[in-house]
């Protein structure tokens, strides 16, 4: 079980970052950029082909990340006797600069919509609203007054439209462990309740478990328009789950220890693996798009890092030091990768 679970899971990442890398690479050969090569994975070459568009397309021993190596990417660091200066990415228009950094981003969304659009329409459209399909007895929301049917329009003064922000904010801790959760009952009439959780202890990860005692109602339909709508919908609901705990991790209301490496996601995809291809879909669509606003923030070492250089050269004309910007992009890879060794560690000591 254990081989079958790594071979999904490099295949997975691998398929994740040829849509990123493929992404980069055609922009830059439209734009008329010279490519000196085309890497899935990192480390020593285990397959290489010579294309004949004069490229070099390796596949790599590590099964993390993957490149796209093109001439002048930031300035003009190869030699200008063998490459004209006009196929350097440097020299190309500001706006074709941004779209070939950019492309990789968009690539993995396009990849995620269509995936959730394949598994609406094949096992049908979930509801995403956060309406309350029961209220467990004696539990903590029974005891606060919510009732069978109430949809929740808040948490803690966070409006909320999805059940995936609303878990978010129900994850999210809280100094007095109390939630004012808002709700808009079915005779149209609203109200607030204030909950509080049970705290279980989670036997295998040793961390805290709220529990409110609430079930969520999940409709499913089904259709071809239904598939596009739930698409688009499901996309912009995980976004916006994603940028909250991004934002959160700031400041300090999700833990660090709660995010997952490599270690964690080989643990999610035999979770999945449990569940059938249903489940397997979902959770490419999700990495997908997890990978593509990691790799969009305005952080040095990202691809959302170097448009935002861009933009800084736009507004002042002029570009940025050279050597002040390949600082920024080691100093913040290399605290990168400083911060995937912590999350493996954690990774580890929970499975």
């Amino acid at each position: 079980m254990w081989f079958i679970t790594l071979i999904l899971l490099i295949f997975i990442l691998g398929l994740i970052i040829l849509v990123h890398e493929f992404g980069h690479f055609i922009t830059a050969k439209k734009s008329g950029v010279y490519i000196h090569e085309f890497s899935i994975g990192m480390g020593p070459i285990i397959k290489t082909h010579k294309g004949k568009d004069g490229i070099d397309y390796n596949i790599r021993a590590l099964p993390i990340g993957g490149f796209v190596s093109m001439a002048g990417e930031v300035y003009e660091d190869d030699d200008t006797k063998t490459i004209p200066k006009e196929k350097f990415m440097c020299n190309k228009k500001w706006w074709q600069r941004v779209v070939i950094l950019g492309a990789g981003v968009f690539n993995n969304f396009v990849l995620a919509i269509i995936l959730l659009f394949f598994f609406a329409l094949i096992w049908g459209a979930q509801s995403l609203e956060p309406r309350i399909n029961e209220v467990l007895e004696d539990s903590p929301a029974a005891e606060a007054g919510l009732k069978n049917g109430d949809l929740i329009t808040s948490i803690n003064g966070h409006k909320v439209k999805t059940w995936d922000v609303a878990q978010i904010y129900l994850f999210m801790k809280d100094k007095d462990n109390i939630y004012d959760i808002a709700v808009k009952h079915k005779d149209g009439s609203a109200d607030s309740y204030k909950i509080t959780p049970k705290i279980i202890k989670d036997e295998k990860t040793n961390e805290d478990q709220h529990q409110f005692g609430f079930s969520i109602d999940v409709k499913v339909t089904k259709g071809f328009g239904t598939s596009i709508k739930f698409a688009f919908a499901k996309f912009g609901s995980l976004i916006s789950n994603m940028w909250i705990t991004v934002i959160n991790l700031f400041t300090g209301k999700i833990a660090l220890n709660n995010l997952s490496g490599p270690v964690g996601i080989y643990h999610v995809v035999g979770q999945s693996i449990a569940y059938g291809l249903q489940q397997v879909i979902y959770l490419i669509a999700l990495l997908s798009i997890n990978v593509g606003l990691i790799n969009i923030l305005p952080i040095p070492a990202f691809d959302g890092g170097r448009i935002f250089f861009l933009i800084i050269e736009k507004i002042k004309g002029s570009p940025i030091n050279q050597n002040f910007e390949n600082w920024c992009h080691t100093i913040f890879f290399f605290l990168l990768i400083l911060l995937m060794i912590y999350i493996t560690i954690f990774d580890i000591i929970r499975f």
